[in-house]
């Protein structure tokens, strides 16, 4: 078991504008709004930040602009103790934004700007410096497709675990699936990469079943309030959420794969690691912002034990 992970993240940072509303507006309508505030985002950001807030020591690839924005998340990730030796800096183009509207329902619809986003690039050499020693390799889809997939198949390689969270969702090449170790998805993105309705834990599970069969070795499928679906070549099962009252689910996709990389990265079976991902997103749901409402690992352990995992067919 290692006690504490080295795992390497290539993502995207974005300074959030989050923007508090009743609810949306309609088409041609004008609301007043409660308050606008800037946290740091991003889903590399936000899965670095998780991981680093679990014990893992976090390397991030990522890229921002010369401008305001970019120290403030450097400095933010900085503070977190996350190395940035191979954070890029694009003289050209501003660091990424993101408009986040939460409504007081909890609800969140959310705009990216990629800026700097959109130029991350991919050396050989440094990833192969960076990923000596990871046991994880962590990434999503608000990069440049083929930076993630250069990137991932050098992590194949050498022999690093990977795990990816395709999101925003798009199409991927079959060759990508045989590569990854943990694929984690929300009920969309299972739904649409397995082809088949995903509403329930046990359509959850026939998606993830379908998704092995493409060459992944591990799915998990978040289903929000009702927990996570898990898929191995053992079976699969639910493990529940704990019942809290959110206000907002910015980022809590985020701080669930991060809690789950560091868990599985310290040796834990996927039932166990899916069981401390829930718990730490039902943290994340409770407070408002991406960074700043990611628990700690002493945070997540305050919390009460999800109620017992259940078997699905």
């Amino acid at each position: 078991m290692t006690e504490v992970p080295n795992i390497l993240v290539l993502g995207s940072l974005n300074m959030d504008l989050l923007l508090r509303v009743p609810r949306a507006p309609e088409a041609g309508e004008t609301l007043i709004g409660h308050s606008l505030a800037l946290f740091p985002g991003g889903k590399g950001g936000n899965q670095a930040v998780s991981c680093a807030r679990q014990g893992a020591q976090v390397r991030l690839l990522a890229r921002i602009g010369r401008d305001a924005d970019g120290q403030a998340l450097r400095a933010a990730l900085a503070h977190d103790g996350i190395a940035l030796d191979a954070l890029q800096v694009d003289a050209q183009t501003p660091t990424g934004r993101a408009l986040v509207m939460l409504e007081d329902s909890a609800q969140n619809r959310i705009v990216v700007l990629p800026g700097a986003n959109a130029t991350l690039q991919v050396d050989e050499a440094l990833l192969a410096r960076q990923l000596a020693g990871a046991q994880f390799f962590v990434t999503q889809l608000e990069s440049p497709l083929p930076a993630v997939l250069q990137a991932v198949a050098a992590a194949h390689r050498a022999g690093c675990a990977v795990l990816l969270n395709p999101s925003p969702m798009q199409p991927l090449p079959d060759t990508l699936w045989p590569q990854l170790d943990t694929l984690v998805v929300n009920e969309v993105e299972a739904a649409a990469y397995a082809g088949c309705a995903v509403a329930t834990p046990e359509q959850a599970a026939a998606a993830g079943q379908a998704l092995r069969a493409r060459g992944v070795a591990r799915v998990v499928v978040t289903l929000g309030a009702q927990g996570a679906v898990t898929v191995e070549q053992g079976g699969c099962s639910l493990q529940p959420a704990p019942q809290v009252q959110a206000v907002d689910t910015t980022a809590a996709g985020d701080t669930f794969a991060g809690a789950l990389a560091v868990a599985l990265a310290q040796g834990q079976s996927l039932a166990q690691a899916t069981a401390r991902g829930v718990r730490a997103a039902a943290v994340c749901v409770t407070r408002v912002g991406a960074q700043v409402s990611i628990p700690t690992a002493a945070e997540v352990d305050a919390q009460p034990e999800a109620p017992a995992a259940k078997e699905l067919p």
